[in-house]
């Protein structure tokens, strides 16, 4: 099925896809497909592969291309956008034309580290845009705590206006929020686009976020079906409902962006869930302690009694 092209109209939860591995730290392409299963369960509007906390890095291009084609021949329509960020922009050129050939809808680029003032930011991207070609849709990856590199409000405007291609902010800048309020009322200028805005950090300030005029969420959340449900319920205008829902979760999604552990408790809780194989990640990464399991035990436990005092009923297990 073809999803098209991914545009500014993009909209809702484009769950960032966690990578399987066996317990030998092979790639594991069946548990691929059981994720992908499991995310669309949860209602997802679209995937994000090969982003950072995806193992993008321990991948081989040719491992990298087949996730891409795996997921995108199980999609059932859903819009892929794969993380082509690389030091080099020769790789990143050539990885994006073989994602949109495997399947993708468009790509993300995030900042190389050590780009300097607003000049070096718009210049690097003009770079990139012109390797890529007018034709393949971008997402701009604004994760400052990861990249080092802080994107000004009026540097994103600039090549908003310049550039057709880039349709799409991802949202990560913490804090963030006037940023995200900048951009909306920056685009009421008469001529410049409206892009599509979704938003990270594993989902910490995505009520408040919505309310200042984002799309959705692209992040990897482990119960991707909040994230989903509170995007409707914003769509339906329950903000409050959707901030009620929110918080049940908050205990959780503040536990999985631990810097450490994170990507360690995600995969758990996704093994747990039945949506994976195997919990491990590839080397080197993260393991959980006794100690961190049983505070996840305690978390989800917890997260179950409020969910089932709310009248929302939950099974950790997938269904």
């Amino acid at each position: 099925m073809s999803t098209g092209k991914l545009t500014e109209a993009a909209k809702g939860v484009y769950i960032i896809a966690a990578t399987p591995f066996t317990d030998e730290g092979a790639l594991d392409l069946p548990s691929v497909d059981s994720l992908t299963d499991f995310y669309l369960a949860c209602g997802v509007h679209g995937f994000t592969l090969l982003g950072m906390m995806g193992e993008a890095h321990k991948l081989t291009a040719e491992e990298s291309l087949s996730v891409v084609t795996r997921v995108a021949a199980r999609a059932q329509g859903r819009q892929i956008i794969v993380g082509v960020s690389h030091a080099g922009l020769e790789n990143v050129r050539r990885l994006a034309h073989e994602a949109m050939i495997a399947g993708a809808a468009g790509v993300m680029v995030a900042p190389p580290s050590g780009l300097k003032g607003d000049d070096g930011i718009y210049n690097y991207y003009a770079q990139v845009f012109a390797a890529l070609g007018p034709d393949i849709p971008v997402v701009y990856q604004d994760y400052p705590q990861t990249t080092g590199v802080y994107l000004p409000a009026p540097v994103f405007e600039r090549l908003v206006d310049d550039f057709k291609q880039l349709v799409m902010l991802k949202h990560e800048d913490a804090p963030g929020l006037a940023k995200l309020t900048r951009v909306r009322e920056g685009e009421k200028k008469s001529g410049r686009r409206r892009v599509s805005i979704l938003v990270g950090n594993g989902g910490l300030y995505y009520p408040q976020e919505m309310r200042r005029g984002a799309d959705g969420a692209m992040t990897g959340f482990a119960w991707p079906e909040m994230l989903v449900q509170v995007y409707d319920l914003f769509v339906a205008g329950k903000a409050e409902e959707a901030e009620d829902l929110f918080d049940i979760y908050l205990p959780l999604v503040r536990h999985e962006v631990q810097p450490a552990i994170g990507l360690a408790l995600r995969k758990e809780v996704l093994f747990r869930r039945g949506a994976i194989k195997s919990p491990k990640q590839r080397a080197p990464g993260s393991s959980l302690a006794a100690t961190d399991r049983t505070e996840l035990d305690s978390l989800i436990a917890r997260m179950e009694r409020r969910l089932a005092a709310s009248g929302r009923a939950h099974k950790l297990a997938a269904e």
